[in-house]
């Protein structure tokens, strides 16, 4: 029996036509997206703005252009869901990471939670 490949992220840096990233998760067979304005947060006591925009194929996984480029890539796990929140570790290129992504009924909110995985 194979090994179950992991899923994908993707962390996209954009530069135009504003400055944003943008988080891709794989799921379902497609990249689940939220555009990021202000990047991921870097402390447990930033929450960033995260407005999910349509899903994309996951070709774009790789995608890059003049205005737009790779700030990390690797594979994600989800820890819980529910209908309000769901709490993953990236496993990107500096090690892993836990967040929060939390639905606020208009946008959603990108927490790093205050416990982390060891690496």
């Amino acid at each position: 029996m194979g090994r179950r490949r992991r899923p994908v992220f993707v962390l996209q840096d954009h530069r135009k036509p504003r400055p944003h990233f943008d988080l891709r998760l794989e799921e379902g067979g497609v990249l689940r997206s939220w555009a990021v304005p202000r990047g991921l947060p870097t402390t447990a006591r930033q929450n960033r703005l995260a407005i999910a925009v349509p899903d994309h194929d996951l070709d774009h996984v790789d995608y890059t252009d003049e205005t737009k480029f790779i700030a990390d890539t690797g594979w994600w796990e989800e820890e819980s869901r529910d209908d309000r929140r769901i709490v993953f570790v990236l496993h990107g290129r500096a090690g892993p990471r836990r967040y929060a992504l939390i639905d606020t009924g208009e946008d959603w909110l990108l927490h790093l939670t205050k416990q982390q995985p060891a690496d």
